[in-house]
């Protein structure tokens, strides 16, 4: 508690059920003029964007669309957003979705006001303004993107994901609600479930951790161990929706102010290469990682096996630790992502050039036990 420690939050953040209907008297007063509002085609089908161009049009606000995020947000969407909202002269940026639109807005936000190329920002703290205004609406209970200080953008060009940590890309308004998250595919919700997940453990166990960050992160891991499964098996439970978002609401602030570690490393070079679902990667690679950090972590992850509902009464260190980790596995095959690596087309002949990719990627200093290019390679062929 010597240390003193910059702390980033937006400056507001609605989370619950009907979180959405809040947000209108807070635009309403903002004094925007038009908004761009950065989305993906699937909300936009599944008419849940209109449900926000409802809340827009409330408020008095008007805007234009940009729906063409993908998966993993790629520079030329960044591009074809950044155009659109010059074209139409916005002056604030609307973001629905998971990860990859807020990703993709808080990108366009900093080119906004400071120029230059998406490539120009990759790493800690580049940009020098802060980002157009962001209001950040979230449907999935996993990235946190919409309260961290975090994005991510592929370049096509090298396949590579680039990781932007940059206090100027904080969003103004973070919106969690829960009624938005309901009836989501079993598959995503597993997927963002357990990429929350990994932001809790990675959190808990960084080189960056302290008392603060802890706090969250165990409570995130107490909410999500206790609700994924059922979030995954019913569509329609609020209660169980509702945990998932303040669980992932948590752990974003944990680690938006503590740092991650090689899991996130790792599955970046996985989404990169394979374009594959970030929490899916994540949720693969967390056991194996957390097996090679746990012993240098002390009885962390006795306290993570406890979150997890796990009794380590009269466990030795070694067996709490094992008991963590067969948790996490054990909740990953509940809510059923794949077993290994192979399942997803990920190839062996890959492993030596991600692996040196994931030694350069920004969350590796955050690993609390330094890792070589062999460790990489070993990792990679035990998640296979």
């Amino acid at each position: 508690m010597d240390t003193c420690r910059r702390i980033y939050l937006p400056p507001l953040s609605l989370v619950g059920p009907n979180a959405l209907a809040e947000l209108k008297e807070d635009l309403a007063t903002r004094g925007f003029s038009k908004a761009l509002f950065v989305t993906d085609d699937v909300l936009v089908k599944l008419g849940v964007a209109e449900k926000v161009e409802d809340v827009l049009k409330g408020a008095g606000l008007d805007y234009v669309i940009y729906s063409g995020v993908k998966q993993n947000p790629t520079v030329s969407n960044v591009n074809e957003g950044l155009a659109l909202l010059k074209e139409n002269g916005c002056d604030c940026i609307i973001t629905l979705g998971g990860g990859s639109p807020q990703d993709c807005g808080k990108a366009i936000g900093i080119l906004a006001t400071n120029g230059g190329s998406i490539e120009d920002y990759e790493g800690i703290h580049v940009s020098k303004k802060k980002s157009l205004p962001i209001i950040a609406i979230n449907t999935t209970a996993g990235t946190a993107s919409e309260i961290t200080i975090n994005y991510v953008i592929t370049d096509e060009k090298r396949k590579v994901k680039m990781v932007m940590v940059d206090k100027n890309c904080l969003v103004d308004i973070a919106v969690n609600d829960s009624v938005l998250m309901l009836n989501k595919p079993a598959a995503l919700t597993a997927a963002t479930g357990m990429d929350a997940l990994t932001h809790a453990v990675e959190a808990y166990v960084t080189v960056g951790a302290f008392e603060w960050s802890d706090t969250l992160a165990l409570k995130a891991i107490e909410l999500i161990g206790s609700s994924l499964r059922d979030a995954v098996n019913d569509g329609q439970n609020l209660e169980a929706r509702t945990k998932m978002a303040w669980g992932q609401f948590i752990a974003g602030q944990a680690f938006s102010n503590c740092g991650l570690g090689y899991v996130h490393s790792m599955a970046h070079q996985l989404g990169g290469t394979y374009d594959l679902p970030h929490g899916v990667c994540n949720a693969i690679l967390l056991p194996h990682v957390e097996e090679f950090n746990a012993p240098v972590c002390g009885d962390k992850f006795r306290a993570v096996a406890e979150a997890l509902g796990v009794d380590t009464t009269g466990m030795s260190t070694e067996e709490a630790n094992k008991a963590a980790i067969a948790a996490i596995k054990k909740l990953s095959a509940d809510v059923g992502i794949p077993s290994g690596l192979k399942e997803l087309g990920v190839k062996e002949d890959d492993f030596e050039l991600m692996a040196k990719n994931a030694l350069a990627d920004v969350c590796a200093g955050g690993n609390p036990k330094q890792v070589t290019l062999e460790d990489t390679i070993n990792i990679f062929k035990s998640a296979l």
